[in-house]
C-alpha cells in the first residue's frame, strides 16, 4: 500500500540527510557517514522516481490519470531544479569559474559552513516531510475511481515473467532508459562538464534549472492533451524524442567549436542545453502511462520499477566513466 512505502521512503531519508549532517571532525569517519547517508536516500530513490502511476491509478479515474501522473512524477524533478539553483547560490564556487570577487573572498573554511547549512537545510525539510506523511497519508480513497482501481492484479513473480517475456515493453523500457538514464547523470555533472568551456557553475545551475522547470510544464501540457485525446502516447514520444535529438546534436556541434567552426555564446549554450531537458523531462509522465498501458494487468509499481532500475544502470554507466574524466 502507498502509505506504508511513503512512510518508509520517507524515514530512509530522514535517516540518510542527518547522517550527513553528524558533526564529527575525523574526516575519514565523516566521509562514511556521507556515504551511508547517500546510499540510504538512494534506496529511498524508486518508490519517489516510479511510483506517480500507481497513485495515478489508484485516485484519479481514467480521463486524469496522464495529468495526475505528469504532475506526480515531475514534481520530483522540479525539487532538483530547486538543487541546482540553491548549491551554486549559497555555496561560493572554487574551481576558478565565477567571479573572480567571490573567488577572493571564499576560502576553505567558509564553504565548507555553507555546505554545512544546506545540509542541515535539507534535513529539515525532509524530516517536515516525513512529519506530514506521519499524521496523514491514506494508502487509498474509500470508493475506487475507475474498474483498474478495483481489479486484481498478477502476482510479483507472474508480474515480472511478464514484463521480461513482453519483447514490446523491453523496447519501450530501453527507449525511456537509455536517454533518460544518461541524461539524468549528465545534467546532476553539468557544471563540471561545462567547466572546460568556461561556464560557471551558478550558468550551469540555471541551464539545469530551467531545462527542469520547462520539461515539467511542458510534459504536464502534454499528458493534459494525452488525456483529451486517447491513443496518441507513441505520437507524442516520437515528437518529443525528436526535438531531443536536434536539440542534442545543436548543443554538441556547439561546443566542437575547433571542428565546427559555430558560435559558442550564451544565447546558443543555454537555448540548445534546456531545448534538451524540456524535450526530454516532457517525455516521462508520457513514457509512464505508455508502460502501464502495454503491460496491464502488470502491477504500476513492478513495471515503473523495472524501468527505474534500466534507468539508473545507464546513469551509473555514464558516472562511471566520467570518474576517468579529468579535462
Amino acid at each position: 500500500g502507498l502509505r506504508v512505502t511513503v512512510l518508509l521512503t520517507s524515514s530512509l531519508m530522514v535517516l540518510g540527510a542527518g547522517l550527513r549532517c553528524v558533526p564529527v571532525s575525523d574526516l575519514e569517519i565523516r566521509k562514511k557517514l556521507i556515504h551511508g547517508g547517500q546510499l540510504l536516500n538512494g534506496l529511498a530513490g524508486p518508490t519517489v522516481m516510479n511510483a506517480a502511476p500507481f497513485l495515478s491509478t489508484t485516485w484519479f479515474s481514467p480521463d486524469e490519470r496522464a495529468t495526475a501522473t505528469a504532475i506526480a512524477s515531475l514534481l520530483n524533478y522540479l525539487g532538483a531544479a530547486g538543487a541546482f539553483l540553491v548549491g551554486p547560490l549559497v555555496v561560493p564556487s572554487p574551481n576558478g569559474t565565477s567571479h573572480h570577487l567571490l573567488v577572493s573572498q571564499s576560502n576553505t573554511e567558509h564553504i565548507k559552513d555553507r555546505i554545512e547549512a544546506v545540509l542541515y537545510a535539507e534535513f529539515g525539510m525532509v524530516s517536515l516531510i516525513f512529519s506530514a506523511a506521519l499524521a496523514y497519508f491514506p494508502s487509498r480513497p474509500p470508493f475506487p475511481p475507475s474498474v483498474a482501481a478495483a481489479s486484481q492484479r498478477l502476482s510479483y513473480r507472474r508480474s515480472f515473467c511478464r514484463l521480461l517475456s513482453n519483447f514490446r515493453f523491453l523496447m519501450i523500457a530501453l527507449a525511456y532508459a537509455i536517454p533518460l538514464g544518461v541524461f539524468s547523470g549528465w545534467s546532476g555533472v553539468l557544471d563540471l562538464i561545462l567547466t572546460p568551456v568556461h561556464v560557471s557553475q551558478v550558468d550551469a545551475g540555471w541551464i539545469g534549472f530551467w531545462s527542469i522547470v520547462g520539461g515539467c510544464v511542458v510534459g504536464i501540457a502534454m499528458a493534459r492533451f494525452a488525456d483529451f485525446i486517447r491513443g496518441m502516447l507513441k505520437f507524442i514520444l516520437l515528437l518529443l524524442l525528436s526535438g531531443a535529438t536536434l536539440a542534442s546534436t545543436w548543443f554538441t556541434l556547439t561546443c566542437l567549436t575547433s571542428v565546427t567552426h559555430l558560435p559558442l555564446t550564451t544565447a546558443t549554450l543555454y537555448t540548445s542545453c534546456i531545448l534538451l531537458g524540456i524535450f526530454l523531462n516532457s517525455s516521462v509522465p508520457i513514457f509512464f502511462e505508455l508502460f502501464v498501458e502495454t503491460v496491464y494487468p502488470v502491477p504500476e509499481g513492478i513495471t515503473c520499477g523495472v524501468v527505474t532500475f534500466l534507468s539508473n544502470v545507464f546513469m551509473g554507466v555514464l558516472l562511471f566513466f566520467l570518474t576517468f574524466y579529468h579535462t
